[in-house]
Protein backbone atom coordinates (compact mmCIF):
# COMPACT_ATOMS: atom_id res chain seq x y z
CA UNK A 1 0.00 0.00 0.00
CA UNK A 2 2.82 2.37 0.92
CA UNK A 3 4.58 1.61 -2.35
CA UNK A 4 1.42 2.39 -4.30
CA UNK A 5 0.93 5.68 -2.45
CA UNK A 6 4.57 6.59 -3.07
CA UNK A 7 4.09 6.05 -6.80
CA UNK A 8 0.91 8.18 -6.81
CA UNK A 9 2.73 10.91 -4.87
CA UNK A 10 5.59 10.81 -7.36
CA UNK A 11 3.23 11.13 -10.32
CA UNK A 12 1.26 13.91 -8.59
CA UNK A 13 4.43 15.84 -7.82
CA UNK A 14 5.58 15.61 -11.44
CA UNK A 15 2.09 16.57 -12.59
CA UNK A 16 2.28 19.75 -10.49
CA UNK A 17 5.68 20.44 -12.04
CA UNK A 18 4.08 20.09 -15.45
CA UNK A 19 1.42 22.66 -14.59
CA UNK A 20 4.09 25.06 -13.33
CA UNK A 21 6.08 24.57 -16.51
CA UNK A 22 3.08 25.14 -18.77
CA UNK A 23 2.22 28.35 -16.94
CA UNK A 24 5.78 29.64 -17.24
CA UNK A 25 6.60 28.56 -20.78
CA UNK A 26 4.59 30.03 -23.68
CA UNK A 27 5.77 27.17 -25.88
CA UNK A 28 3.42 24.82 -23.97
CA UNK A 29 0.98 27.22 -22.27
CA UNK A 30 -2.40 25.54 -21.56
CA UNK A 31 -4.29 28.56 -22.91
CA UNK A 32 -2.51 28.30 -26.24
CA UNK A 33 -3.39 24.59 -26.93
CA UNK A 34 -4.97 24.66 -28.99
CA UNK A 35 -3.13 24.67 -32.20
CA UNK A 36 -0.38 22.39 -30.97
CA UNK A 37 -2.69 20.04 -29.07
CA UNK A 38 -5.21 19.95 -31.91
CA UNK A 39 -2.49 19.21 -34.45
CA UNK A 40 -1.13 16.45 -32.23
CA UNK A 41 -4.60 14.96 -31.75
CA UNK A 42 -5.24 15.06 -35.51
CA UNK A 43 -1.89 13.42 -36.23
CA UNK A 44 -2.47 10.65 -33.68
CA UNK A 45 -6.09 10.12 -34.73
CA UNK A 46 -5.04 9.62 -38.35
CA UNK A 47 -2.36 7.18 -37.26
CA UNK A 48 -4.84 5.08 -35.25
CA UNK A 49 -7.42 5.17 -38.04
CA UNK A 50 -4.82 4.00 -40.56
CA UNK A 51 -4.44 0.85 -38.42
CA UNK A 52 -8.17 0.13 -38.26
CA UNK A 53 -9.03 1.86 -34.96
CA UNK A 54 -12.19 3.90 -34.52
CA UNK A 55 -11.61 7.35 -33.03
CA UNK A 56 -14.06 9.53 -31.11
CA UNK A 57 -13.79 12.93 -29.43
CA UNK A 58 -15.51 12.83 -26.00
CA UNK A 59 -17.71 15.65 -24.68
CA UNK A 60 -15.40 16.28 -21.72
CA UNK A 61 -12.20 17.95 -22.90
CA UNK A 62 -8.80 18.22 -21.26
CA UNK A 63 -7.81 21.66 -19.95
CA UNK A 64 -4.21 21.42 -21.11
CA UNK A 65 -4.17 18.92 -23.91
CA UNK A 66 -6.53 16.81 -25.99
CA UNK A 67 -8.61 13.71 -25.28
CA UNK A 68 -9.59 10.96 -27.68
CA UNK A 69 -11.41 7.66 -27.27
CA UNK A 70 -10.11 4.90 -29.52
CA UNK A 71 -11.30 1.34 -29.85
CA UNK A 72 -10.66 -1.71 -31.95
CA UNK A 73 -12.30 -5.04 -31.26
CA UNK A 74 -12.32 -5.65 -27.51
CA UNK A 75 -9.77 -2.90 -26.84
CA UNK A 76 -10.97 0.55 -25.81
CA UNK A 77 -8.78 3.38 -24.54
CA UNK A 78 -9.30 6.91 -23.25
CA UNK A 79 -6.26 8.76 -24.55
CA UNK A 80 -4.92 11.90 -22.90
CA UNK A 81 -2.56 13.74 -25.25
CA UNK A 82 0.04 16.31 -24.21
CA UNK A 83 1.98 18.19 -26.87
CA UNK A 84 5.13 20.29 -26.67
CA UNK A 85 7.82 21.43 -29.01
CA UNK A 86 10.97 20.39 -27.18
CA UNK A 87 11.87 16.73 -26.72
CA UNK A 88 13.57 17.32 -23.36
CA UNK A 89 13.14 14.73 -20.63
CA UNK A 90 12.77 17.39 -17.90
CA UNK A 91 9.71 18.72 -19.79
CA UNK A 92 8.34 15.49 -21.18
CA UNK A 93 8.27 13.34 -18.02
CA UNK A 94 6.27 15.81 -15.87
CA UNK A 95 3.74 16.18 -18.70
CA UNK A 96 3.60 12.41 -19.06
CA UNK A 97 2.82 12.13 -15.33
CA UNK A 98 0.01 14.65 -15.72
CA UNK A 99 -1.32 12.75 -18.74
CA UNK A 100 -1.25 9.45 -16.82
CA UNK A 101 -3.28 10.89 -13.91
CA UNK A 102 -5.78 12.61 -16.21
CA UNK A 103 -6.16 9.52 -18.39
CA UNK A 104 -6.86 7.40 -15.31
CA UNK A 105 -9.53 9.85 -14.18
CA UNK A 106 -11.10 9.96 -17.66
CA UNK A 107 -11.10 6.14 -17.83
CA UNK A 108 -12.91 5.90 -14.50
CA UNK A 109 -15.60 8.23 -15.84
CA UNK A 110 -15.97 6.18 -19.01
CA UNK A 111 -16.21 2.96 -17.01
CA UNK A 112 -15.39 0.51 -19.81
CA UNK A 113 -12.10 1.91 -21.06
CA UNK A 114 -8.44 1.79 -20.14
CA UNK A 115 -6.28 4.89 -19.72
CA UNK A 116 -3.67 5.76 -22.36
CA UNK A 117 -1.22 8.64 -21.87
CA UNK A 118 0.46 10.01 -25.01
CA UNK A 119 3.16 12.65 -25.44
CA UNK A 120 3.70 14.33 -28.81
CA UNK A 121 6.94 16.21 -29.56
CA UNK A 122 8.61 17.57 -32.67
CA UNK A 123 11.45 15.05 -32.52
CA UNK A 124 11.83 12.11 -30.11
CA UNK A 125 15.41 10.90 -29.78
CA UNK A 126 16.15 7.28 -28.90
CA UNK A 127 17.52 8.47 -25.54
CA UNK A 128 14.27 10.31 -24.76
CA UNK A 129 12.16 7.29 -25.74
CA UNK A 130 14.23 5.07 -23.47
CA UNK A 131 13.87 7.50 -20.55
CA UNK A 132 10.10 7.78 -21.03
CA UNK A 133 9.60 4.02 -21.31
CA UNK A 134 11.83 3.37 -18.28
CA UNK A 135 9.93 5.97 -16.23
CA UNK A 136 6.55 4.51 -17.10
CA UNK A 137 7.70 0.96 -16.34
CA UNK A 138 8.95 2.05 -12.92
CA UNK A 139 6.14 4.33 -11.79
CA UNK A 140 3.06 3.41 -13.82
CA UNK A 141 3.57 -0.07 -15.32
CA UNK A 142 -0.19 -0.68 -15.57
CA UNK A 143 -0.93 2.43 -17.63
CA UNK A 144 -0.30 2.15 -21.39
CA UNK A 145 1.67 5.05 -22.81
CA UNK A 146 2.85 6.40 -26.13
CA UNK A 147 5.44 8.87 -27.35
CA UNK A 148 4.90 10.25 -30.84
CA UNK A 149 7.09 12.58 -32.83
CA UNK A 150 6.04 14.76 -35.75
CA UNK A 151 9.08 13.44 -37.61
CA UNK A 152 7.46 10.00 -37.78
CA UNK A 153 8.58 7.94 -34.77
CA UNK A 154 5.78 6.12 -32.96
CA UNK A 155 6.44 4.22 -29.71
CA UNK A 156 3.55 2.66 -27.79
CA UNK A 157 3.39 0.24 -24.88
CA UNK A 158 0.15 -1.53 -24.09
CA UNK A 159 -2.12 -4.35 -25.16
CA UNK A 160 -2.85 -4.27 -28.93
CA UNK A 161 -0.87 -1.02 -29.29
CA UNK A 162 2.44 -2.43 -30.55
CA UNK A 163 1.11 -2.55 -34.10
CA UNK A 164 1.18 1.25 -34.06
CA UNK A 165 4.94 1.48 -33.55
CA UNK A 166 6.95 2.97 -36.39
CA UNK A 167 10.46 4.18 -37.12
CA UNK A 168 11.03 7.87 -37.97
CA UNK A 169 10.74 8.82 -41.61
CA UNK A 170 14.03 9.11 -43.44
CA UNK A 171 14.73 12.55 -44.90
CA UNK A 172 14.32 12.75 -48.66
CA UNK A 173 17.21 13.73 -50.86
CA UNK A 174 16.27 15.81 -53.88
CA UNK A 175 19.64 15.71 -55.57
CA UNK A 176 21.19 12.98 -57.66
CA UNK A 177 20.67 9.51 -56.14
CA UNK A 178 23.65 8.28 -54.21
CA UNK A 179 25.41 5.13 -55.26
CA UNK A 180 24.59 2.37 -52.78
CA UNK A 181 27.66 0.55 -51.58
CA UNK A 182 27.00 -2.80 -49.95
CA UNK A 183 28.36 -3.08 -46.42
CA UNK A 184 30.44 -6.14 -45.58
CA UNK A 185 28.48 -7.80 -42.78
CA UNK A 186 31.56 -9.79 -41.81
CA UNK A 187 34.28 -7.18 -41.61
CA UNK A 188 36.10 -6.89 -38.30
CA UNK A 189 33.82 -4.15 -36.95
CA UNK A 190 30.67 -5.74 -38.39
CA UNK A 191 31.43 -9.05 -36.68
CA UNK A 192 31.71 -7.20 -33.38
CA UNK A 193 28.34 -5.51 -33.99
CA UNK A 194 26.78 -8.89 -34.80
CA UNK A 195 28.03 -10.18 -31.45
CA UNK A 196 26.46 -7.18 -29.70
CA UNK A 197 23.08 -7.91 -31.31
CA UNK A 198 23.30 -11.60 -30.39
CA UNK A 199 24.60 -11.02 -26.86
CA UNK A 200 21.19 -10.85 -25.07
CA UNK A 201 20.59 -14.48 -26.06
CA UNK A 202 24.06 -15.75 -25.04
CA UNK A 203 25.28 -16.26 -21.49
CA UNK A 204 27.59 -13.48 -20.31
CA UNK A 205 30.25 -16.02 -19.37
CA UNK A 206 30.46 -17.05 -23.03
CA UNK A 207 30.58 -13.62 -24.70
CA UNK A 208 31.70 -10.22 -23.43
CA UNK A 209 29.39 -7.59 -24.91
CA UNK A 210 26.71 -5.11 -23.79
CA UNK A 211 23.30 -6.68 -23.29
CA UNK A 212 20.42 -4.37 -24.11
CA UNK A 213 17.44 -4.11 -26.41
CA UNK A 214 17.94 -1.29 -28.90
CA UNK A 215 15.21 0.88 -30.37
CA UNK A 216 17.42 2.31 -33.10
CA UNK A 217 20.86 2.93 -34.46
CA UNK A 218 21.97 5.72 -32.11
CA UNK A 219 21.63 3.81 -28.85
CA UNK A 220 23.03 0.70 -30.53
CA UNK A 221 26.08 2.67 -31.73
CA UNK A 222 26.62 4.04 -28.24
CA UNK A 223 26.49 0.61 -26.61
CA UNK A 224 28.73 -1.02 -29.23
CA UNK A 225 31.16 1.94 -29.11
CA UNK A 226 31.11 2.47 -32.85
CA UNK A 227 30.31 5.54 -34.92
CA UNK A 228 26.68 6.34 -35.72
CA UNK A 229 27.49 6.15 -39.42
CA UNK A 230 29.03 2.67 -39.10
CA UNK A 231 26.05 1.43 -37.10
CA UNK A 232 23.55 2.96 -39.52
CA UNK A 233 25.13 1.42 -42.61
CA UNK A 234 25.49 -1.95 -40.88
CA UNK A 235 21.82 -2.00 -39.82
CA UNK A 236 20.67 -0.91 -43.27
CA UNK A 237 22.57 -3.83 -44.80
CA UNK A 238 21.04 -6.26 -42.29
CA UNK A 239 17.57 -4.99 -43.22
CA UNK A 240 18.35 -5.22 -46.93
CA UNK A 241 19.50 -8.84 -46.51
CA UNK A 242 16.45 -9.75 -44.39
CA UNK A 243 18.28 -10.38 -41.11
CA UNK A 244 16.38 -7.81 -38.98
CA UNK A 245 12.88 -8.47 -37.71
CA UNK A 246 10.71 -5.87 -39.46
CA UNK A 247 7.83 -6.44 -37.02
CA UNK A 248 9.82 -5.81 -33.83
CA UNK A 249 10.16 -2.41 -32.18
CA UNK A 250 13.67 -3.42 -31.12
CA UNK A 251 16.66 -4.49 -33.21
CA UNK A 252 16.28 -8.27 -33.34
CA UNK A 253 18.23 -10.60 -35.62
CA UNK A 254 16.24 -13.24 -37.51
CA UNK A 255 17.19 -16.05 -39.92
CA UNK A 256 20.10 -16.67 -37.60
CA UNK A 257 21.02 -20.10 -38.95
CA UNK A 258 21.52 -18.59 -42.42
CA UNK A 259 23.39 -15.64 -40.93
CA UNK A 260 25.81 -17.95 -39.10
CA UNK A 261 26.28 -20.07 -42.22
CA UNK A 262 27.24 -17.00 -44.23
CA UNK A 263 29.41 -15.73 -41.40
CA UNK A 264 31.35 -18.97 -41.20
CA UNK A 265 31.88 -19.07 -44.97
CA UNK A 266 33.04 -15.45 -45.06
CA UNK A 267 35.79 -15.78 -42.47
CA UNK A 268 37.55 -18.90 -43.74
CA UNK A 269 41.03 -17.58 -44.30
CA UNK A 270 44.53 -18.57 -43.17
CA UNK A 271 46.13 -16.53 -40.38
CA UNK A 272 49.89 -16.10 -39.83
CA UNK A 273 51.13 -18.26 -36.95
CA UNK A 274 54.32 -18.72 -34.95
CA UNK A 275 54.97 -21.94 -33.00
CA UNK A 276 56.67 -20.81 -29.78
CA UNK A 277 58.13 -22.23 -26.62
CA UNK A 278 59.08 -20.67 -23.33
CA UNK A 279 62.72 -19.79 -22.91
CA UNK A 280 62.68 -21.16 -19.37
CA UNK A 281 60.39 -24.17 -18.99
CA UNK A 282 58.01 -24.42 -16.05
CA UNK A 283 54.38 -25.23 -15.37
CA UNK A 284 52.90 -24.60 -18.82
CA UNK A 285 49.43 -23.56 -17.66
CA UNK A 286 50.84 -21.09 -15.14
CA UNK A 287 53.24 -19.69 -17.72
CA UNK A 288 50.47 -19.13 -20.27
CA UNK A 289 48.34 -17.53 -17.57
CA UNK A 290 51.17 -15.16 -16.70
CA UNK A 291 51.80 -14.39 -20.36
CA UNK A 292 48.16 -13.44 -20.96
CA UNK A 293 48.04 -11.38 -17.76
CA UNK A 294 51.06 -9.36 -18.90
CA UNK A 295 49.35 -8.66 -22.23
CA UNK A 296 45.90 -7.80 -20.90
CA UNK A 297 43.67 -6.51 -23.72
CA UNK A 298 46.23 -7.54 -26.34
CA UNK A 299 46.02 -11.34 -26.24
CA UNK A 300 43.56 -14.12 -25.53
CA UNK A 301 43.30 -17.88 -25.73
CA UNK A 302 41.77 -19.18 -28.95
CA UNK A 303 40.51 -22.33 -30.66
CA UNK A 304 40.68 -25.58 -28.67
CA UNK A 305 42.34 -24.09 -25.57
CA UNK A 306 39.53 -21.53 -25.46
CA UNK A 307 36.95 -24.30 -25.82
CA UNK A 308 38.53 -26.07 -22.84
CA UNK A 309 38.44 -22.87 -20.79
CA UNK A 310 34.74 -22.41 -21.68
CA UNK A 311 34.16 -26.01 -20.53
CA UNK A 312 33.04 -27.16 -23.95
CA UNK A 313 36.30 -28.80 -25.03
CA UNK A 314 36.16 -31.94 -27.16
CA UNK A 315 39.64 -32.22 -28.68
CA UNK A 316 42.94 -32.82 -26.84
CA UNK A 317 46.56 -32.86 -27.90
CA UNK A 318 46.56 -29.56 -29.82
CA UNK A 319 49.00 -26.88 -28.57
CA UNK A 320 47.25 -23.85 -27.07
CA UNK A 321 46.58 -21.01 -29.50
CA UNK A 322 47.03 -17.42 -28.32
CA UNK A 323 45.56 -14.61 -30.41
CA UNK A 324 47.54 -11.37 -30.74
CA UNK A 325 46.82 -8.32 -32.92
CA UNK A 326 50.16 -8.68 -34.71
CA UNK A 327 52.85 -11.35 -34.61
CA UNK A 328 56.00 -10.16 -32.81
CA UNK A 329 59.30 -9.70 -34.57
CA UNK A 330 62.19 -11.93 -33.47
CA UNK A 331 63.68 -10.67 -30.22
CA UNK A 332 60.74 -8.37 -29.43
CA UNK A 333 61.07 -7.17 -25.85
CA UNK A 334 57.36 -7.58 -25.09
CA UNK A 335 57.66 -11.31 -25.81
CA UNK A 336 61.07 -11.90 -24.34
CA UNK A 337 59.91 -14.98 -22.43
CA UNK A 338 59.25 -16.79 -25.72
CA UNK A 339 61.44 -18.11 -28.51
CA UNK A 340 60.50 -19.69 -31.81
CA UNK A 341 60.16 -23.46 -31.67
CA UNK A 342 62.22 -25.40 -34.16
CA UNK A 343 60.45 -27.74 -36.61
CA UNK A 344 61.61 -30.73 -34.56
CA UNK A 345 60.17 -29.38 -31.28
CA UNK A 346 56.63 -29.61 -29.96
CA UNK A 347 55.65 -25.97 -29.32
CA UNK A 348 54.37 -24.84 -25.95
CA UNK A 349 51.88 -22.56 -27.69
CA UNK A 350 51.09 -21.09 -31.09
CA UNK A 351 50.83 -17.33 -31.50
CA UNK A 352 48.21 -16.55 -34.13
CA UNK A 353 47.69 -13.12 -35.63
CA UNK A 354 44.05 -12.19 -35.11
CA UNK A 355 42.42 -11.69 -38.53
CA UNK A 356 39.66 -9.64 -36.87
CA UNK A 357 41.30 -8.14 -33.77
CA UNK A 358 38.47 -5.84 -32.66
CA UNK A 359 35.84 -8.56 -32.81
CA UNK A 360 38.08 -11.19 -31.22
CA UNK A 361 39.57 -9.13 -28.40
CA UNK A 362 36.44 -7.12 -27.53
CA UNK A 363 34.33 -10.25 -27.30
CA UNK A 364 36.82 -12.20 -25.17
CA UNK A 365 35.61 -13.30 -21.74
CA UNK A 366 37.65 -13.91 -18.60
CA UNK A 367 37.83 -17.35 -17.07
CA UNK A 368 39.90 -17.69 -13.89
CA UNK A 369 41.70 -14.47 -14.76
CA UNK A 370 42.54 -15.56 -18.32
CA UNK A 371 41.21 -13.84 -21.45
CA UNK A 372 39.41 -16.39 -23.63
CA UNK A 373 37.83 -16.11 -27.08
CA UNK A 374 34.04 -15.96 -26.97
CA UNK A 375 31.92 -18.96 -27.92
CA UNK A 376 30.98 -17.63 -31.38
CA UNK A 377 34.61 -16.95 -32.17
CA UNK A 378 35.68 -20.43 -31.08
CA UNK A 379 32.99 -21.98 -33.27
CA UNK A 380 34.14 -19.93 -36.26
CA UNK A 381 37.83 -20.69 -35.69
CA UNK A 382 37.78 -24.44 -35.08
CA UNK A 383 35.32 -25.37 -37.83
CA UNK A 384 37.98 -25.95 -40.50
CA UNK A 385 40.89 -26.96 -38.29
CA UNK A 386 42.37 -30.30 -39.39
CA UNK A 387 42.57 -31.64 -35.82
CA UNK A 388 38.93 -32.74 -35.50
CA UNK A 389 37.79 -29.14 -35.69
CA UNK A 390 34.50 -30.06 -37.36
CA UNK A 391 33.56 -32.26 -34.39
CA UNK A 392 34.34 -29.48 -31.94
CA UNK A 393 32.37 -26.95 -33.99
CA UNK A 394 29.35 -29.25 -34.20
CA UNK A 395 29.34 -29.75 -30.43
CA UNK A 396 29.38 -25.99 -29.84
CA UNK A 397 26.66 -25.45 -32.43
CA UNK A 398 24.28 -28.06 -31.01
CA UNK A 399 24.86 -27.29 -27.35
CA UNK A 400 25.24 -23.50 -27.23
CA UNK A 401 24.42 -21.84 -30.55
CA UNK A 402 21.27 -23.70 -31.56
CA UNK A 403 19.26 -22.41 -28.55
CA UNK A 404 20.31 -18.88 -29.50
CA UNK A 405 19.34 -19.50 -33.13
CA UNK A 406 15.90 -20.76 -32.12
CA UNK A 407 15.18 -17.48 -30.30
CA UNK A 408 15.45 -15.63 -33.61
CA UNK A 409 13.37 -17.82 -35.90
Amino acid sequence: MLDTMAVVDKLAMLSIMAMVITQADPMIHPQLPTSRSKNAADLIARHFESHGWEVQVPHAKSSSGATLIVHKGAHRYVMEIKALAEGRADRVIPLLSQAILEAQAQARDEGNAQPLAVICVENASAALVNQVLSFSQKYAPDVPIGIVSVSGARNFQGQALEELNAEPEQPRWNGHPAVNHAVNLFSDLSQWMLKVLLAPDISNDLLEAPRHRYLGGSDFALAAQVSSMSASRFLQQLRHDGFLDASSRHLVLVRRAELLRRWRSAVIRPSPELPMRFLIRGNLQQQIRGLLASHEGEACLGLFAAADALQIGHVSGVPPYVYVPKLPRPGAQKWKSLIAASPSEVPDLILRQAPYPRSILRGAVHRDGVAVSDVIQVWLDVADHPSRGQEQAELIYQKLLLPMINKGL
